[in-house]
């Protein structure tokens, strides 16, 4: 959608979802924002205030399904929503091979039944009206089995696929899904991360090609494109032996304390 005017946004008091916020944000734009922190997403709503946007916040975890879908149904009475992004997710790995039960929990809670707490809620409405656009967040650790993050590259898996399927079966009603497979990109999140991070992007630059892929309605927005094409041709092309047998020199990522939600 070129011009949408009223968006909602998880996971919007940091990273790509608090770079979102700011990009939408302008004079005539409603924006409801989700966060777990309220002192971070008090000052992303001062910011998006000061460029003219009108905003409403939210706290809450995107994990409890009822919240979620008392908070979305009343944006959407508000005005009805062009725009859902559904973009908290959290991360977390391994420690000498193994992944703590409570994590591995906790991921897919967020990452899965995040997304699905932000998603069905107004999906009916919007398939009702046969209008409206939902943006999901995967990950190109997606695209690939990482031995130092099960967890998280499974759950971006999943929500790859629940995302693409569900856009060929709402596009009859002319409700637009698109996928979002980034890499690295500047956040709390990755700030965690003690490896190396090929090709990392500021949040601001990641903001605006995943705007500009959502006004030209694309199925799956993936950057950057040099580590889109590898990782793409290692977990598609590769034989599986071939792929394990690389995949295993990867750096483990750091075991999450208290799971950081962008």
């Amino acid at each position: 959608m070129p011009n949408p005017s009223s968006i909602l946004i998880t996971g919007a008091s940091s990273g790509i979802g608090k770079a979102l916020a700011l990009h939408y944000a302008k004079a005539g734009v409603t924006l409801h924002l989700g966060g777990r922190n309220q002192t971070r997403l008090d000052a992303v709503a001062v910011s998006c205030r000061a460029v003219g946007a009108t905003v409403t916040t939210n706290v809450s975890e995107v994990s409890d399904s009822e919240t979620m879908s008392n908070w979305i149904k009343a944006a959407d009475a508000i005005a009805n929503l062009d725009l859902v992004i559904a973009n908290a997710g959290v991360s977390g790995g391994t420690s000498n091979g193994k992944e703590a039960t409570e994590q591995v929990r906790q991921i897919f809670d967020v990452n899965l039944g995040g997304v699905l707490n932000t998603v069905l809620p107004v999906l009916d409405r919007m398939l009702e009206r046969q209008a409206g656009q939902i943006a999901i967040m995967s990950s190109l650790a997606g695209f690939l089995p990482l031995p130092g993050a099960p967890a998280y590259s499974a759950s971006k898996a999943a929500i790859r696929q629940y995302g693409e399927a569900l856009r060929m079966a709402a596009s009859s009603r002319n409700v637009r899904v698109s996928v979002i497979c980034p890499g690295f990109i500047h956040s709390r999140m990755t700030a965690a991360n003690s490896f190396t991070m090929p090709l990392i992007m500021p949040s601001d630059k990641a903001a605006r090609i995943i705007a500009k892929g959502l006004s030209r309605n694309r199925a799956r927005i993936a950057f950057p494109w040099p580590m889109y094409v590898a990782v793409w041709f290692l977990g598609t092309v590769f034989p599986t032996a071939l792929n394990q047998r690389i995949l295993r020199y990867l750096p483990e990522k750091q075991p999450s304390n208290s799971a950081e939600i962008d």
